[in-house]
């Protein structure tokens, strides 16, 4: 087996003839049409940055679990075999039996000593209760950066479909272009050739085809990155061949009182931020809370016995239970307790001003991305009626060209005015989708 066989099969490694059968198979394949809702779909499935808040979501949702479960009882099952090593004396050890072996330890009861018990602890304090609140603040504000992270995406989503779409129809419009210019050269060469234009009009002619060409060329390659991008987030392979299917009929913007209150209603930011703000409340009570004793309850049954049985000696009974009640009441520690209340206070007034931040932009990005669209949607008739006002422009150019009465700068100029006029339309269907992609993500409505 060769190396370049051996690195494909240990580490995947493409080899040249299996990278040519893939590029084979993916020409060979028929192009998958993709609307919208499954691009966005598709980039949920593989989009790194997403995967990984989803993630912290769902983790952030078990430590509300893990906090809960801290103000429950916990039970273990606890078992020991202990020898320690005798000191030459004996002592009464108790429980039926008569004298028997000191231990050296004198903390130990017995040269040989068994536990077998079942042990159940519970502490009440406010650390506790505090450490639920912070985790169920987390646990709201982890599922709104999800959101956040969610919304993002479709927003980068929307805004590299629409890209792509815009990228193929400026090559649609380069190609008419190249093929315009190539046409007006064939035209200037006839004129010349009946000696009715100078040979400075095939000149002149021939520039701007060349331009056009290069134009073509430089299109062309905006359209493959456009596509490339947008392929990466939706497919293992960026090469796989698709298409993408197109609005026929841009979608209308809602009304503004409709979009305030979906945005007041249904914003993520916001959620985050005043779920930041439990956060801080939640943790200057855990701070606060360690001026306070804790209450801690013990409750053990099983044995603790020289001997590992239910009964000893002379029927004595091994198993039996302990109960205790612990508080311990804090009397000083250097005032460490009041500095964590300090700093937790410090960062929480932080967290204010977050939240006042936060309210503030929402604001001005529902006044700026509703502004955008409707100024794109009003200019989209107006880009609409100029690219058809250029097009007879130039056909009306050509023909007085053809008659004489036009020079060859006029036939080109009209030629880039379409051009222009063409790419400013698809500009603005850009802008305007892209704005409205940004209004409806803002709004929880995509």
């Amino acid at each position: 087996m060769s190396a370049v066989a051996l690195a494909s099969l240990l580490f995947g490694i493409p080899t040249p003839d299996s990278t040519a059968q893939q590029a084979d198979a993916v020409a060979s394949s028929a192009p998958l049409v993709i609307t919208l809702d499954e691009a966005i779909h598709r980039a949920q499935a593989n989009e790194p940055v997403f995967a990984a808040s989803l993630a912290e979501s769902r983790a952030a949702d078990l430590d509300r679990s893990i906090a809960r479960a801290g103000l429950l009882p916990s039970a273990v099952y606890h078992n020991q075999a202990l020898y320690t090593q005798p000191n030459g004396l004996q002592n009464q050890a108790g429980q039926g039996v008569g004298s028997q072996p000191s231990p050296r330890f004198i903390a130990n009861n017995a040269v040989r000593e068994y536990a077998s018990q079942g042990v159940v602890n519970e502490t009440l304090g406010l650390q506790q209760a505090a450490a639920l609140k912070h985790a169920d603040a987390a646990a709201v504000r982890a599922e709104a950066e999800a959101e956040i992270a969610r919304r993002g995406l479709v927003s980068t989503v929307v805004e590299l479909y629409y890209a792509s779409i815009s990228a193929q129809n400026k090559l649609v419009v380069a190609r008419r272009a190249a093929g315009e210019a190539t046409s007006f050269v064939d035209l200037t060469g006839k004129r010349e050739a009946v000696r009715e234009a100078a040979h400075a009009d095939v000149i002149r002619s021939q520039l701007e085809q060349q331009q056009r060409q290069r134009d073509l060329a430089d299109s062309d390659l905006a359209a493959q990155k456009a596509r490339l991008e947008l392929a990466v987030l939706l497919f293992p392979d960026p090469r796989t061949a698709y298409t993408l299917q197109a609005p026929v009929d841009p979608a209308a913007i809602p009304g503004k009182a409709d979009v305030e209150a979906a945005a007041g209603k249904n914003n993520p930011e916001l959620r985050s931020a005043l779920a930041g703000l439990k956060e801080s409340d939640a943790d200057v009570a855990g701070a606060r809370a360690a001026y306070l004793p804790d209450l801690g309850l013990n409750f053990t049954y099983g044995i603790d016995a020289p001997q590992f049985a239910a009964k000893g000696p002379e029927a004595v009974r091994n198993l039996g239970y302990s109960a205790s009640v612990t508080v311990d009441i804090p009397v000083w520690d250097w005032l460490s307790t009041q500095h964590k209340v300090k700093q937790s206070e410090i960062r929480r007034d932080a967290v204010k001003v977050a939240l006042s931040a936060t309210q503030r932009r929402l604001i001005a990005d529902l006044e700026e991305f509703y502004a955008e669209a409707a100024a794109a949607r009003d200019q989209l008739a107006s880009l609409d009626t100029s690219a058809k006002t250029a097009a007879e422009s130039l056909r009306l150019t050509k023909l007085r060209y053809s008659g004489g009465e036009a020079t060859v700068l006029e036939v080109i100029d009209a030629q880039n005015v379409l051009t222009a006029s063409e790419n400013a339309r698809d500009d603005g269907a850009l802008r305007y989708q892209t704005a409205l992609a940004n209004l409806q993500t803002l709004t929880g409505t995509f």
